[in-house]
């Protein structure tokens, strides 16, 4: 599981919120390790060869543009460049070396990024799209209940996960994706035609991201829970593989 460099009082932290642990945990059956936002000191290639699957967590902070040829980000903008030199090369390696990978919101964000694609800095200043932020005012109950449709891709993997062409889900996120990578299939769709599910099409193992977020109270929602499922089983195929290898 990926982690965000965070100052907490005087010092800085590797932190990761305790809802992805949990559906790591409970949700995919699996066992939550953190990986720090430490960039160029990790062995990429090293670290992906010991694991077996990788959870790309949401995050208040947003992608910086010039990972993807974009102009500077509204003042005030939180950033986080020790995950981005950290989860962008995790990502390419993890998808090259056939691991499960599972994006989420910031997650699937990073990986349209990390595979050649563009960001919507601030999708609600984009005519056409949708105000897709949390009403912050709320409580947390109210900013993680469902928001809005999604289209499932006809043929998809989530799709096939639920068997119908149509989920609802939370929304949390100023960037949303402009340009898809090449090599990237569009998994879900908003009413206003912002992409919101994403499948690495020639990867050899489950490799997907989502731009909502599953992982509050994933046991409640069928979509979500068959989603941490399947990463699950995902990554105890490449566990028992390792094991015979």
């Amino acid at each position: 599981m990926t982690a965000c460099a965070r100052m907490l009082g005087d010092h800085p932290f590797h932190v990761t919120g305790d809802k992805y642990v949990r559906a790591v945990a409970q949700g995919a059956g699996a066992m939550p390790l953190l990986i720090p936002a430490l960039g160029d000191v990790l062995d990429i290639a090293d670290l992906v060869g010991r694991l077996d699957g990788v959870l790309v967590t949401g995050s208040r902070s947003n992608v910086e543009p010039h990972h993807y040829g974009a102009p500077p980000s509204a003042e005030g903008t939180l950033h986080d460049p020790a995950r981005d030199s950290t989860t962008l090369p995790l990502i390419r390696a993890a998808i090259e070396m056939g691991m499960p990978v599972l994006g989420i919101c910031r997650g699937l964000q990073e990986m349209n990024v990390a595979l050649g694609g563009t960001l919507h800095t601030a999708v609600h200043d984009v005519p056409g799209l949708n105000d897709h932020r949390e009403p912050d005012q709320q409580p947390v109950e109210v900013q993680y209940a469902p928001s809005h449709p999604v289209r499932l891709t006809p043929g998809g993997r989530l799709a096939g996960l639920v068997g119908r062409g149509e989920a609802r889900v939370n929304s949390l996120h100023g960037q949303g994706i402009e340009r898809l990578a090449p090599g990237l299939a569009v998994e879900a769709t908003a009413p206003d035609g912002l992409v919101e599910a994403i499948r690495v099409e020639a990867a050899p193992a489950f490799a997907m991201a989502v731009q909502w977020h599953p992982e509050w109270r994933f046991w409640e929602d069928e979509l979500s829970s068959a989603l941490f499922r399947a990463f699950g089983e995902a990554a105890a195929e490449r566990a028992a593989r390792r094991r015979t290898a």
